[in-house]
């Protein structure tokens, strides 16, 4: 009873917060927790009139998909591209973060920042009009400038293995303003008594850099490692939609998971197979983070979650 009492106590002392946390709340028990039971549709032989309550087909639904000819290559195209994504969004956000502290202009340092995070806002449906305005074989400006050098025109929307470092180039320049920010937050709050003690026993401004500031940044980078690994084996289904869509020459290298699951419902309308494949997403993803968190806790404790 007592710890009713205190919970009670708390809540009407800090009813404000509590209303601002509310929405997040109710989306994820909605989204969330009150889904868990269709998980079922993944070994059912899914009828729309029965629900849940379909028929019973066992592992039928997953050796379906193990059996297709795209399993592996999408497997393959979602670990890809999200290992692009987080080693080469981490270490450019980490060295964005520092060359950003070492700014001593206020006005400039806070003009830099405003610009590298306004493509965050950006919607990915915009970013792939100024994509095709760049890259487009007959009027993009990359292959107009070509054409001007007297150089062939590059047809970029039928060349799949150009499309990981595109994507990759756009994931940096869309997110690396959010993660710099953080990082720059995690930098700001190290005690600048360290820097000082380093300074006078002679340690210069690379040294206090290598030695303080990057050993006391590891933690908050680990972590963010750490969530990003925990949807590594979800793709970004709003990015590859809007910039790849149903173009069948670049699904080699760019059809990941959840584009599939998203194509498999809309067009044979099979729920079945697509809970399937969410469920083996979800399940590997959570061996994923849980056993990068077990390593991490083993070799770099204060870098671990739980």
């Amino acid at each position: 009873m007592r710890f009713f009492r205190n919970c009670s106590s708390d809540f009407k002392k800090n009813l404000p917060s509590y209303a601002l946390l509310l929405p997040a709340f109710l989306y994820t028990v909605i989204f969330g927790y009150l889904t868990y039971p269709y998980m079922a549709i993944a070994f059912e032989d899914y009828d729309y009139e029965k629900g849940i309550f379909s028929n019973f087909a066992g592992l039928r639904n997953f050796e379906a998909f193990f059996k297709s000819t795209q399993a592996w290559q999408v497997t393959r195209n979602t670990l890809l591209l999200n290992f692009l994504f987080i080693f080469t969004g981490t270490l450019t956000a980490v060295m964005l973060a520092i060359l950003l502290n070492e700014i001593r202009c206020r006005l400039f340092l806070k003009f830099s920042q405003s610009v590298i995070l306004f493509p965050y806002f950006i919607s990915w449906v915009i970013v792939s009009f100024i994509l095709y305005a760049l890259l487009s074989t007959d009027t993009g400006m990359i292959n107009n400038m070509l054409a001007a050098l007297g150089l062939p025109r590059v047809n970029f929307y039928s060349s799949p293995g150009m499309w990981p470092g595109i994507l990759t180039v756009l994931k940096i320049w869309k997110e690396i303003g959010y993660k710099t920010i953080i990082f720059l937050a995690a930098i700001t709050g190290i005690d600048e008594g360290l820097f000082e003690a380093a300074s006078i026993d002679g340690a210069g401004r690379w040294k206090q850099i290598k030695k303080i500031m990057i050993p006391l940044l590891l933690p908050t980078v680990s972590i963010l490692i750490l969530f990003d690994i925990g949807r590594i084996f979800f793709g970004d289904f709003t990015m590859m939609y809007s910039l790849v869509g149903d173009n069948g020459m670049l699904l080699p290298t760019t059809d990941v998971i959840d584009t599939y699951v998203f194509r498999a419902l809309r067009l044979s309308g099979d729920a079945s197979i697509a809970m399937a494949v969410g469920f083996y997403q979800s399940v590997v993803g959570f061996l994923i983070v849980y056993t990068v968190n077990k390593l991490t806790k083993k070799f770099y404790p204060e870098g671990a979650l739980f």
